[in-house]
């Protein structure tokens, strides 16, 4: 029997990752360890690993590409390629083929995540790098739009405030590394709340994922996801959904859902998308910011999501 399980790593970022550029010495050190950059560096498995930033879904792909090699320049042993796509024929070309095909993670940046799809999607470029992620240790990694874009329904759009008013949030289809769930980013500093929630009830059968800044997720096998970074994960999950009738009300009318089962989690948590279940990490472990008197657990709370 062929092994169809994924064998590469994905790691969508809630964007304004901390790149370690305004930091004096001493703390450098801590940025170098235990940075969101420095764990898409792990993941790599590599002594001196190849580092392909693909800043696609960019207006300034120049600017943004230098800013990625400079913060990745901090690393030893990293060597980092801009790979400065703007046009769906170099998602064909061979010579750019050839940077992916080489690479042990290719990052894309932030901006418009429907640029990442204009221009990749279903391209030779799209193929190789599903065909890696499926069947290599090969890490693909995106922050903002580049973590949106990872989905097959994907968000482009859709001002928060209008949200829960049916069709302000604009979906449209995206690059399928993690079809069961639907990424919204810069999530908590922009108050996309009800742009989520609008986007389950037209998608009830995902797993709705809001990620905040400088927050992220690692998600291994295509079903294991940790949460990393400083902020917080929020988790939609429309399974027990009641009243959601997105799909006859007319557009512009406000929608009722009810029975929406969210989740808060943070750095360490976990929570996998063959099972839904859900591991809580114990206060006591020392991975947490402890509270004045915490609640110590001694093993892992676990529960499903559905």
């Amino acid at each position: 029997m062929i092994d169809t399980k994924v064998k590469g790593t994905i790691i969508p970022i809630g964007g304004n990752e901390d790149k370690g550029t305004q930091r004096d010495e001493s703390s450098k050190l801590n940025f170098v360890q235990k940075s969101i950059l420095a764990r898409v560096i792990r993941e790599c498995k590599k002594p001196e690993p190849l580092i392909v930033v693909v800043p696609t879904a960019s207006s300034i792909p120049a600017e943004v590409g230098e800013k990625y090699k400079a913060a990745f320049g901090q690393f030893e042993h990293v060597r980092t390629h801009i790979l400065d796509i703007r046009e769906k024929w170099q998602a064909e070309d061979p010579s750019n083929l050839r940077w992916i095909e080489e690479a042990d993670c290719v990052m894309f940046s932030g901006g418009n995540q429907s640029k990442i799809t204009r221009t990749i999607c279903d391209t030779p470029m799209h193929e190789l790098l599903m065909r890696r992620y499926q069947q290599e240790a090969f890490v693909i990694a995106g922050t903002s739009a580049g973590a949106m874009s990872m989905s097959e329904e994907m968000i482009t759009g859709g001002k928060s405030t209008e949200a829960l008013f049916k069709g302000a949030v604009k979906t449209g289809k995206g690059m399928r590394y993690i079809p069961e769930l639907i990424i919204d980013s810069h999530f908590i500093v922009r108050g996309r709340f009800g742009r989520l929630m609008e986007a389950v009830a037209r998608f009830p059968y995902l797993l709705g994922v809001g990620l905040a800044e400088n927050t992220g997720l690692v998600v291994k096998n295509g079903t294991d996801c940790e949460v990393i970074g400083s902020g917080m994960v929020v988790l939609v999950n429309p399974s027990q959904l009641t009243h959601n009738y997105e799909d006859i009300l007319e557009s512009g009318t406000p929608m009722s859902l009810s029975n929406l089962i969210v989740h808060v989690l943070s750095v360490g948590d976990h929570f996998r998308l063959d099972n839904r279940e859900l591991t809580i990490l114990p206060m006591d472990h020392d991975a947490r910011v402890l509270l004045e008197k915490p609640y110590a657990y001694s093993t892992r709370k676990r529960r499903k999501l559905q």
